[in-house]
C-alpha cells in the first residue's frame, strides 16, 4: 500500500484571520504562551528578501548570533543553490518531490522546479492559486493542494471572504500535472474547517487523503464544534474528478486536551494539525494541537487510535510527527508561538518549542508512546527571529541509526541524530542571520527535507535553497534513490 518506491543501491487553519499586529503583540508580551496557528497573514520580515548569489558561509562560535542576512553553516554542509522568492509568491511553505521535480507551495499557489542538476534548479512553472497555506503533495499525475483560508469560491481567482458566510469555501484542490509546464486544475473537495494540511494514503485503485484542520467556531456554518476528527477524501486514481469526502472519523470521543485554563499555555484539541502515515506498517502518528496520537490505518476509511499522549508542561501545540526507519520511535514537534514567535532564545529554554522523542513500546493494540527526551537546536537565535521546531524528514541512513533534517524557521536547517532517544544531538546546520535587527520579523526555512542525496529547503522570504551534506554518519543515505517523496507519507527505505 506504500506510495513510495525507493532502492538502496548495492544492497508539509489559519481558521480565523489573525491580525499581524495582534499576533506579534501576543508573542512579544506572553510568558508561557499558548500556540497560535502557522504565520498565515503575517508578511515576511524586512531586510533583503532575495540572495544576490551563493556566498560561502562560515561556522559560528558558541553563543554567537550571525549578522543580518549573514549565511553560516557547519563544515559538513555546503550551500549549492538558491532560487529567490518569486514575485508572485508571498510566503513559501511545504515541499513535495517526484522524479527530477520539486513542488513548492506558497500562500499564492505553487512552483514546480526541475532539480535534475541540484546546483542549478530551474523554474518550470508557477501556478497562481491563492489560499493559505497551500500544503502540497503529489502522486502520479495528480497534485493536491490544501486551502485553509476562507475563500469566495473554489476557483484560483477567488478572494478572501469571511468564514461566517455559508457560501465561503475551503478544502482540497486537485491538479493534473502531466504537463509540468501547464498544470490543470481539475477538481475541488470542500472539507469542514478547510484543510490546513493533508496526508496521502494510497490504497490500490484509490488514494485516500487525510485532511487535518482545526479551530471550529459556532459562527462558522461549515466549521462548527465539535470538530474532533479528520475528513477522509477518497480519490479514484482513474477518475480523480469523482473525489469526495467519504468519512469523518472521530479521534477524540472525549474531546481531547481541554487546554487552558485546565492546562495553562496548552492548546485545546479541536482537530489535528498534521498526520504522518507509514503505509508499510499500517501505522500513523497524529499531531493534534494538545494531543499526540498513534493509530492503525489498516482500514483507511476507519483509522483507529491505539495510544494517546499529552505533555502539559512543555508542549503548547503538537504540530507534526516523524517515524524513524524501524518504526519504533516518533518525533513530535511543538510549534510554540505558531511559527511567528522568537522561541529559540535563552529565555524560552531548551524544552519548549522543541521536538519530543517518543519510543514505541509493546506490540499491536498494546503499543504505547513512551517519552524519552527533548531536542532543540543548541544555537540561540535573536529576539527578532521567529524560530521553533517545524517541518523535517529522515535522512535514510539505515543501519539502526536515526538522523533527521529539520526546518526551524529563522533558526535555519538542522541535521540531528536521535539514535539514542535520550541523548539527541545536532550534527550539522545551515542558517541565515536575522532578517531584521530592530523588530520581530517573519522568515526562515518552513520545510527542509532530504531527497536523493541533497537537502532542499523552502525559505519563507529567501526562496528555494539546495544544500549538500557530507558527513560519515550520513554517507549511506546517498545510496538511497526515491522516485517520489511526500514527507507525510513515509516510505519504507529498505
Amino acid at each position: 500500500m506504500s506510495s513510495f518506491h525507493s532502492t538502496r543501491a548495492g544492497r508539509g487553519r489559519v481558521a480565523a484571520a489573525v491580525a499581524a499586529a495582534g499576533l506579534l503583540a501576543t508573542l512579544l508580551t506572553a510568558g508561557p504562551a499558548a500556540a497560535t496557528p502557522d504565520p498565515g497573514d503575517l508578511a515576511p520580515g524586512g531586510g533583503s528578501r532575495q540572495d544576490a548569489g551563493i556566498v560561502e558561509g562560515r561556522e559560528i562560535a558558541p553563543g554567537e548570533i550571525p549578522g543580518q542576512d549573514e549565511i553560516v553553516h557547519s563544515k559538513n554542509i555546503k550551500h549549492l543553490a538558491n532560487v529567490p522568492l518569486a514575485e508572485s509568491a508571498t510566503i513559501n511553505t511545504d515541499l513535495a518531490f517526484q522524479g527530477k521535480y520539486a513542488y513548492a507551495g506558497n500562500y499564492n499557489g505553487f512552483t514546480i522546479y526541475d532539480i535534475a542538476n541540484p546546483r542549478a534548479p530551474k523554474t518550470v512553472s508557477q501556478v497562481l492559486c491563492p489560499g493559505g497555506q497551500n500544503d502540497i503533495s503529489v502522486h502520479g499525475d495528480l497534485l493536491f493542494l490544501s486551502t485553509d483560508s476562507s475563500r469566495s469560491d473554489d476557483s484560483c481567482t477567488s478572494v478572501t471572504q469571511p468564514a461566517t458566510e455559508k457560501s465561503s469555501w475551503e478544502g482540497i484542490k486537485i491538479f493534473d500535472i502531466k504537463d509540468k509546464k501547464n498544470p490543470k486544475y481539475i477538481k475541488s473537495v470542500e472539507t469542514n474547517c478547510g484543510s490546513h494540511t493533508h496526508t496521502l494514503v494510497p490504497d490500490g485503485r484509490d488514494i485516500y487523503v487525510y485532511v487535518a484542520s482545526y479551530s471550529p467556531n459556532e459562527a462558522f456554518p461549515d466549521c462548527k464544534p465539535p470538530h474532533d476528527g479528520i475528513s477522509v477524501v477518497k480519490v479514484p486514481k482513474k477518475a480523480p474528478t469523482k473525489a469526495a469526502v467519504v468519512a469523518f472519523p472521530v479521534l477524540f470521543p472525549d474531546g481531547g486536551n481541554p487546554g487552558g485554563p485546565t492546562n495553562p499555555g496548552v492548546s485545546k484539541t479541536t482537530g489535528c494539525h498534521d498526520i504522518t502515515v507509514l503505509p508499510s506498517k499500517n501505522l500513523a502518528a497524529g499531531a493534534c494541537m494538545g494531543d499526540g496520537i498513534l493509530f492503525d490505518i489498516s482500514r483507511p476509511e476507519q483509522p483507529r487510535v491505539i495510544d494517546r499522549v499529552q505533555d502539559n508542561v512543555n508542549f503548547a501545540f503538537w504540530h507534526s510527527a516523524t517515524f524513524n526507519e524501524r518504526a519504533d520511535k516518533v518525533v513530535f514537534t511543538d510549534e510554540l508561538g505558531g511559527g511567528g514567535g522568537a522561541t529559540c532564545n535563552e529565555a524560552t529554554g531548551p524544552d519548549r518549542g522543541a521536538d519530543g522523542i517518543y519510543d514505541i513500546t509493546g506490540r499491536g493494540d498494546q503499543r504505547k508512546l513512551a517519552f524519552r527526551s527533548y531536542f532543540k537546536i543548541p544555537r540561540h537565535q535573536a529576539d527578532t527571529e521567529n524560530c521553533v521546531a517545524h517541518n523535517g524528514s529522515l535522512v535514510p541512513v539505515g543501519g539502526g541509526r536515526d538522523i533527521m533534517v529539520q526546518a526551524w524557521y529563522q533558526g535555519g536547517v538542522s541535521v540531528w541524530d536521535f539514535t539514542d532517544s535520550a541523548r539527541p544531538k545536532e550534527i550539522g546546520y545551515f542558517e541565515r542571520g536575522p532578517l531584521t535587527t530592530d523588530a520581530l520579523g517573519l522568515g526562515g526555512s518552513w520545510s527542509a527535507y532530504y531527497y536523493n542525496g541533497h537537502i532542499y529547503s523552502n525559505d519563507i522570504a529567501k526562496g528555494f535553497d539546495v544544500l549538500r551534506l557530507d558527513d560519515w554518519r550520513t554517507e549511506s543515505a546517498k545510496w538511497v534513490w526515491m522516485d517520489r517523496l511526500n514527507v507525510q507519507t513515509q516510505p519504507e527505505y529498505r
